[in-house]
């Protein structure tokens, strides 16, 4: 006769493992060899069998105290074995495998069949200029709400809907096949546990109907790109009488002709003409609130960036406006007359007799340049 293999080795654990780390080592084991998944695999199922008594010792504290102090010859005479498979502690790990491959455990007692509504999302564009200073709107969005009739229930005023024979209200049946079972939604109910024999004749036994609700949507000042607006209880009607889901108002800000944002900053760009560029001096820029004044100094280049303090937006949860951040670009003039073209070049030559005074960055690439290919 073949020597038994320990139990302990067998389930890969110490001998001072917890009843809990048995079990999970066993699930494991019990997954990975059994039979269903290796059809063509004999040795599978020799494996299966010894981790099935390995656990139906170790899982009975009776006998795992009694396999610890005389070994096998402990429990030899219980009848305990891997002949059977009605043991509890099988029955109790196997049913935690069932959960783990088909989403649910075994059914325990009648079910409530009341679920929560769905979440619903609304995207919403706005503009800048509402996101800054908030606002109100209107939206309309479709539903499933609680039929008012029968107040979700799906039967007709004054019925009741009736248990499910096929399932004992359970919603799942469990299929038998050998020693290896498996639970399923119940066909005849489809899983609500309950059949409505007196359809309700507005929502015709779903306990939801379609439809069209308009809403007031208050925009907080602030509000940027993503932010979401929670309207509790404006989404769909909940299942069997059950509560009404949330509606998330996700905002989305349009593109701006002269802004981009930047969490609580803004920036644009600012033409400057040349001579403005040069010779420095006060330019008007644009603002949310309206205009503002600003100065440039003199030989400013295209680049630079300037900041107008608190003229940004204030962000949802900050307590400061953001910047203005006032890029510059410095305008070439353009469709130039005779006389202004006259102009230009006289200052062309004017310049070139200390051209590195008057155009260091030029004289700088230059010099790079000269680097380069030398």
């Amino acid at each position: 006769m073949a020597t038994k293999k320990d139990y302990y080795e067998v389930l890969g654990v110490n001998k001072d493992a917890s009843s809990e780390d048995i079990k999970k080592s066993y699930r494991k084991l019990a997954m990975k060899f059994h039979p269903d998944r290796n059809p063509d695999n004999p040795k599978a199922e020799e494996q299966f069998k010894e981790a099935k008594e390995a656990y139906e010792m170790l899982s009975d504290d009776q006998k795992r105290a009694a396999y610890d102090q005389y070994g096998h010859a402990g429990v030899e005479q219980g009848g305990g074995g891997a002949g059977g498979f009605g043991g509890a502690g099988f029955g109790d790990a196997f049913g935690d495998i069932f959960g783990d491959i088909f989403g649910g455990g075994r059914a325990g007692g009648q079910r409530n069949n009341v679920y929560r509504g769905a979440d619903l999302r609304y995207n919403m564009e706005i503009s800048l200029e509402d996101a800054a200073k908030g606002t109100e709107t209107k939206i309309r969005i479709p539903v499933q709400a609680s039929c008012e009739t029968c107040k979700g229930s799906g039967a007709r005023p004054g019925t009741q809907p009736t248990t499910c024979s096929t399932c004992g209200g359970h919603g799942q049946v469990r299929m038998q096949q050998g020693f290896f079972s498996v639970q399923q939604t119940c066909p005849k109910c489809h899983g609500n546990g309950k059949m409505i024999k007196e359809p309700c004749p507005t929502c015709t036994g779903a306990g939801r109907v379609k439809q069209n609700k308009t809403l007031s949507v208050k925009i907080p000042a602030g509000v940027d790109e993503g932010d979401r607006i929670r309207l509790s209880g404006e989404g769909e009607g909940g299942v069997n009488g059950g509560p009404t889901g949330d509606l998330y108002v996700v905002v989305h800000l349009k593109p701006h002709e002269i802004f981009q944002r930047e969490g609580g900053n803004l920036h644009c760009e600012m033409p400057v003409s040349f001579a403005a560029a040069a010779l420095g001096g006060e330019i008007e820029v644009p603002t949310l609130g309206g205009s503002a004044k600003m100065k440039i100094p003199a030989e400013t280049q295209t680049g630079a960036v300037f900041r107008l303090r608190g003229k940004g937006i204030k962000p949802l949860r900050q307590s400061e406006h953001g910047d203005l951040m006032v890029h510059v670009v410095v305008e070439t003039p353009v469709k130039l007359t005779e006389k202004q073209k006259e102009l230009l070049r006289e200052f062309e030559v004017s310049t070139q007799a200390d051209s590195g005074k008057h155009s260091p960055r030029n004289k700088s690439w230059m010099n790079k340049v000269k680097d380069f290919f030398e």
